[in-house]
């Protein structure tokens, strides 16, 4: 036993007591009966028994949480109701001659049955641990069993009142729990509002089985969602349908979970047995909170606190009556239902209709996943290339939905930081998957194992980056530009498997949709492919180095470095660093490239030029290479990092940087996510945040080294009429840029400077420009008198 004070680490004051370890070692006995249950059986029937989610993983309780199942995780009443009902039958024939149960089979009389009831609660209290939850059922059933014992006449409200009466008094700080509140909500809403609703379900000719049930799931999830809207600032639209269909399983696990604690500490093989038939019921309750998860439109955001929970208050106020009235008209009724459907669903025409997301002909889409990275690049109908999943499954599966993809031939991880990770299992579901990308640094361990096993679960080949690799996805082309070769790559140990002989790319023996097939000749170093999958997916010729073991971060003199040491500190370092070709954009992706790495990528590519569009290295950290940001020169720059991160990212100084090389900033915490637009004509992005589009450039122009410097932007609402769209400036503090010539001569000394407006701004982004000492560029893009652009990508 332990004692715990806020002010001094928790002391152990004694040793469990024999019932307390008797308790302990029924919970222990029921975990060894599930260990040879499949992994959600596994983890949730301990869990719906007893409370115990110590096994429960957070992909699956996120996944409860979605649908507002957690109450079959935190026992309550009714895992007590279940397991007295055994015993008494029905509550309401509890106290009848002709009750049900096993009470008349036995012969107990009315007062011996409420006597085993009570001890039936007692050990439920136990062996469940004394839960706000528990307390308050243990409480209410002991009192309506002490009313079945004395004759009296039964009343579940009064005994509902006395049982939180008791308990705030016994211990007060109940009144500040969540979860007692919870629970008293729930089963108050079960006695005053449920039979009512089900008794006007009936009436609608309505089976009475069904009426009780929907009744009973839509009062709990009127009274909770309030207080639920308090913590999580959220609302579930799918919490009703989902309670339904687990409800059709909760008794069956219970019952048979409780057969196999009580059997466990006698017969083992027994508790096996009943905890094997356990697990299908518990198998159909996770993969009903796993589906309804899933759905794009399970649940959307809430204003959290105090306020927002009384605004859904007064909402569910005023529903209320306005839903008995729908009721009364069919076809009203239907008309709901089907609205309701669409807004769960979210099929991608009627959302793209209604919201204006994605915008027709989306080059790519940074992901709101939090603070973490995730980018789409589209490639055709349905086919998108991935860069990093971010952090949670869920926010990537939703944003990829959102866009319609179904295909995801090359998926790439920059590294393996949980933030750009842990989301890969969103990313693989319910999709066709070619193969995954990854840095040549196995590091962290445990997340470059995560990714290993999430791919062999999900049969994804996983291959590794080397630079100089050029591919071809439909319109994209890209280059991988960073890391450096390492001095050996995996040979023998490789986890991706040896290499087939007849092609160096593809891992022996494989039979994968995904087929990595190319060829190059011994003159082309970077090679070219003709040659397709039938995904439509074409993988060019990768040099491989010598046989040797796996890549180590302690290794030194890397290939590619320009110092000859190694310039790999850490997994940041070590990102997969991409140059995009899309449309005639440019885009470059830095990973989370520190200023050591970003100096040897500007070494190892003095090529490099301007771009596009650059997604910002490390979430737009203060940690960023100037001459990098100078050289490259971005008109629009893509940040994704989380809300109130602890980080303070991105950093005021990075931001100032990028804007005064004429860049427009975006970032995900504040515009959401980022669908970037365009063709040789212009460049515009959508934002979903504040619903604007950010047009940055109008009319044709030349590619050269460099671009223009700061310009002003236009806005406009997305998803509306162009009618009802308005025009102003983005950011009057952004700081204006010296005049630009309209030719290549020095430029004007920046003594004194001036705001352009919009349609002089347009009349410099028309026009052809040079890169620091350069000549005008010509008709076919390249610059006379420096180095040329990479254009054989």
């Amino acid at each position: 036993m332990l004692r715990v004070t806020a002010e001094a680490p928790p002391v152990k004051v004694g040793a469990p007591d024999a019932l307390q370890r008797l308790a302990g070692s029924l919970r222990a006995g029921l975990r060894e009966a599930s260990d040879g249950l499949r992994p959600d059986a596994r983890a949730l029937l301990p869990g719906l028994v007893v409370g115990d989610t110590s096994r429960v993983p957070p992909d699956l309780d996120d996944a409860f949480r979605a649908t507002d199942l957690t109450h079959l995780l935190a026992v309550s009443g009714s895992n007590l109701t279940i397991v007295l009902a055994l015993l008494i039958g029905p509550p309401h024939l509890a106290s009848r001659a002709e009750r049900r149960g096993l009470a008349p089979r036995l012969g107990l009389s009315l007062r011996g049955t409420a006597v085993i009831g009570g001890a039936l609660a007692l050990a439920f209290v136990v062996v469940c641990r004394p839960d706000p939850s528990v307390l308050r059922a243990a409480a209410c059933g002991l009192i309506t069993l002490l009313a079945i014992g004395t004759g009296r006449r039964r009343s579940l409200l009064p005994a509902l009142a006395a049982a939180v009466l008791l308990l705030v008094l016994y211990d007060p700080w109940l009144a500040r729990s969540y979860g007692f509140l919870l629970s008293v909500l729930a089963t108050g809403a079960l006695l005053l509002l449920a039979p009512r609703w089900s008794a006007a379900l009936q009436r609608r000719r309505v089976p009475p089985r069904l009426a009780e049930v929907i009744a009973a799931a839509a009062a709990a999830q009127a009274v909770c969602a309030p207080v639920v809207a308090v913590l999580a600032a959220r609302v579930g639209l799918v919490a009703v349908p989902c309670n339904l269909l687990a409800e059709l399983a909760v008794a069956p696990a219970t019952v048979l979970g409780f057969a196999a604690l009580a059997a466990a500490a006698v017969v083992p093989p027994v508790a096996q047995a009943l905890a094997w038939c356990a697990g299908w019921p518990a198998e159909w309750i996770a993969g009903v909170a796993r589906t309804g998860a899933a759905l794009p439109g399970a649940e959307f955001a809430w204003p959290g606190g105090w306020v927002g929970g009384l605004a859904l208050a007064a909402a569910m106020v005023v529903l209320v009556p306005v839903g008995r009235r729908v009721l009364r008209r069919p076809w009203l009724c239907v008309l709901c239902a089907l609205a309701v459907i669409l807004a769960v669903c979210r099929p991608a025409p009627f959302t793209r209709v209604l919201t204006g997301w994605p915008p027709p002909g989306w080059r790519a889409v940074v992901c709101d996943v939090g603070q973490g990275d995730g980018l789409v690049l589209a490639a055709g109908d349905g086919t998108a290339l991935v860069v990093d999943t971010g952090p949670e499954p869920h926010a990537m599966d939703r944003c990829l939905t959102d866009l319609g993809i179904r295909r995801i031939p090359l998926l790439v991880l920059t590294h393996f930081h949980a933030d750009h990770v842990d989301g890969l299992p969103g990313a693989l579901r319910g999709r066709s998957v070619g193969a995954i990308e990854t840095t040549t640094l196995q590091e962290p361990p445990g997340q470059a194992q995560f990714v290993r096993n999430t791919a062999a679960a999900a049969r994804v080949p996983i291959v590794r980056a080397t630079p100089g690799e050029r591919r071809h996805l439909g319109p994209l082309t890209w280059e991988v530009l960073w890391p450096p070769a390492p001095p050996a790559l995996p040979g023998p140990s490789d986890p991706i498997g040896p290499r087939d002989s007849t092609n160096p790319t593809e891992p022996h023996g494989s039979t994968k949709a995904t087929d990595l097939r190319g060829s190059a000749s011994a003159t082309e170093p970077h090679g070219s492919t003709d040659l397709y999958d039938p995904t439509g997916f074409a993988y060019s010729h990768r040099q491989e180095p010598g046989p040797g073991g796996p890549y180590d971060s302690g290794s030194s003199g890397s290939p590619g470095s320009p110092s000859g040491t190694d310039p790999l500190d850490g997994p940041n370092d070590a990102s997969v660093t991409l140059l995009v070709r899309t449309g005639g954009l440019t885009i470059l992706l830095l990973g989370d490239l520190e200023p050591p790495a970003q100096r040897g990528l500007f070494a190892a590519h003095p090529e490099l030029g301007g771009v596009d569009v650059l997604k910002v290295a490390h979430h737009g950290s203060a940690y960023q290479d100037p001459p990098l940001i100078h050289r490259l020169a971005p008109r629009l720059a893509l940040i994704s990092c989380g809300a109130d991160n602890p980080y303070g990212h991105p950093a005021p100084r990075t931001i100032a940087a990028l804007r005064a090389q004429g860049a427009r900033v975006l970032r995900t915490d504040t515009d959401g996510a980022i669908a970037i637009l365009g063709t040789e004509a212009g460049l515009s992005a959508t934002v979903t945040g504040h619903r604007v589009k950010v047009r940055l450039a109008d009319g044709p122009r030349t590619r050269a080294r460099t671009h223009p410097g700061a310009r002003r932007a236009e806005v406009r609402t997305a998803g509306n009429r162009r009618s009802r769209s308005r025009t102003r400036p983005v950011d009057n503090r952004q700081p204006s840029r010296p005049r630009r010539q309209p030719r290549c001569q020095p430029r004007r000394q920046p003594g004194r400077r001036r705001r352009r407006t919009t349609r002089s701004m347009r009349r410099c982004l028309s026009r052809p420009r040079c890169p620091p000492g350069g000549r005008r560029s010509g008709s076919n893009g390249r610059t006379e008198g420096g180095e040329p652009l990479n254009q054989d990508l």
